[in-house]
C-alpha cells in the first residue's frame, strides 16, 4: 500500500488518434473465416460494446503520441519544463526494443539533462504504477514535478491480426484467442504530478493498494514485435474479478472506502463483460462508472487516465469530488487509486 499527503495531480492531457476504425469494418475484413466457422454478425461489439476504435496515421509511432500528449500537459500547465525531475513513460507499445520510448519523448521535447527517464511496463496498469513511484519521489523530496507519459497504437496487431486470421489454415480455437486483439485501440495521455504546496489547489493523488495473482502469469501473451497476442478471455476475466475483489476488500480496510462516496469510478476500459462482472462483484454504482471502451475500445495502460480526463471534461467535477481508479493488468496484477478534487 502507498498512501500520499503531499502530491497533486497539476493536469491532466489526452490525444486522440484521427482514424475511427469501426468494429462493422473488422468483421467486414474478416467475413470468410467468420462464415466459415459459423460465428455471427456483428459478434464484435454484441461481445464487447465495442463499437469503434481509433487509429493513428502508419508513420505515427507510440513515442510521438505520448510527445503530442505530454506538450499538451506543458502547455495546459504553463510549467516550466525545465523542472520536470523525471519522466516516465509506461506504454506497451515501442517504436524499439532500445533506446525506450521515455529516451525518445525525453528528446522530443527538450527536457534538462538532469530529468530521469526511463520506460515502466506492467501491461495494463502501468500508468498507475508510474503514478506510485513518481508519488513516492515527489513524497520524499526527491523532485518536484513528474511527468507520466503513455502512446498506444493498435494499427499494426490489429492489421497483423486480420491477417494472419484470413489465413486457411486458421481454427476456430485459434480465432477465439486471438479475439481480443480486435478490441485495442490507440491513444495519448500524459499527467504531471507535483509537490501539493506548489498547486494545493489542485487535485490530489492519494495512492492506493496494489495486490498479485501471478500465478495466471500465462493468460494474455504478447508478442515482442506487438504483431500477436494471444489471450484467455474468459480466464483473464474470472481471474481478473476474482483478483480485483480482494484489493477492493484491502481498499476498505486501509483507505476506509466502505465509507466513502465516490463521485466517478474510473474503471480500465476493456469491455462491456469485464464493466459488468467487476460492477457485481464488487457492488459498484453502475451509473457512476465512466464509460469510453464503445468509442475508443481498450486503450491498454493509457485507458484509465485517458477516461479520467474524458469523464472531467464531461462531468466538470466539483472541488472535494472523490475518484476510485480501478485497474487490472495481465500478469496478473491490480491497483485501486483515490484522487480527491
Amino acid at each position: 500500500m502507498m498512501q500520499f499527503d503531499n502530491v497533486s495531480i497539476l493536469t491532466m492531457a489526452a490525444v486522440d488518434a484521427p482514424h475511427r476504425i469501426t468494429s462493422t469494418w473488422i468483421e467486414e475484413q474478416l467475413a470468410e473465416p467468420m462464415q466459415r466457422f459459423g460465428m455471427r454478425p456483428n459478434l464484435i461489439e454484441s461481445l464487447t460494446g465495442i463499437k469503434a476504435r481509433r487509429f493513428w496515421d502508419p508513420e505515427t509511432m507510440p513515442s510521438d503520441a505520448a510527445t503530442m500528449a505530454a506538450a499538451k500537459a506543458l502547455e495546459q500547465s504553463g510549467l516550466d519544463k525545465n523542472k520536470v525531475g523525471i519522466l516516465i513513460n509506461t506504454s506497451v507499445c515501442r517504436d524499439y526494443i532500445e533506446p525506450s520510448n521515455a529516451a525518445l519523448v525525453h528528446g522530443n521535447l527538450g527536457l534538462p539533462s538532469t530529468c530521469y527517464n526511463f520506460d515502466l511496463g506492467n501491461a495494463c496498469l502501468a500508468f498507475l504504477n508510474a503514478m506510485e513511484v513518481a508519488g513516492n519521489m515527489i513524497e520524499r523530496g526527491q523532485i518536484d514535478y513528474a511527468l507520466i507519459v503513455d502512446g498506444e497504437s493498435s494499427r499494426l496487431i490489429t492489421e497483423s491480426t486480420i491477417e494472419r486470421l484470413l489465413q486457411p489454415n486458421i481454427d476456430p480455437i485459434t480465432f477465439r484467442n486471438s479475439f481480443a486483439s480486435l478490441t485495442l485501440g490507440s491513444g495519448g495521455v500524459a499527467f504531471i504530478l507535483c509537490r501539493r504546496s506548489l498547486a494545493p489547489e489542485a487535485p490530489q493523488f492519494l495512492g492506493g493498494v496494489s495486490l498479485a495473482a501471478s500465478q495466471h502469469n500465462r493468460l494474455c501473451i504478447g508478442k515482442l514485435d506487438m504483431t500477436e497476442m494471444t489471450t484467455d478471455a474468459s480466464g483473464l476475466l474470472v481471474a481478473g474479478v476474482e483478483l480485483a475483489a480482494q484489493a477492493y476488500a484491502q481498499a476498505q480496510q486501509t483507505m476506509d472506502w466502505n465509507k466513502k462516496e465516490f463521485a466517478q469510478l474510473i474503471l480500465h476500459q476493456v469491455g462491456e463483460t469485464h464493466v459488468r462482472k467487476l460492477s457485481e462483484a464488487l457492488q459498484l454504482n453502475t451509473e457512476r462508472i465512466f464509460k469510453i471502451y464503445p468509442e475508443f475500445g481498450n486503450i491498454g495502460p493509457a485507458a484509465i487516465p485517458i477516461t479520467l480526463v474524458k469523464a472531467q471534461e464531461e462531468k466538470n467535477f466539483d472541488k472535494g469530488d472523490r475518484l476510485a481508479l480501478l485497474g487490472i493488468g495481465s500478469g496478473l496484477n491490480c491497483a485501486m487509486m483515490e484522487v480527491v478534487w
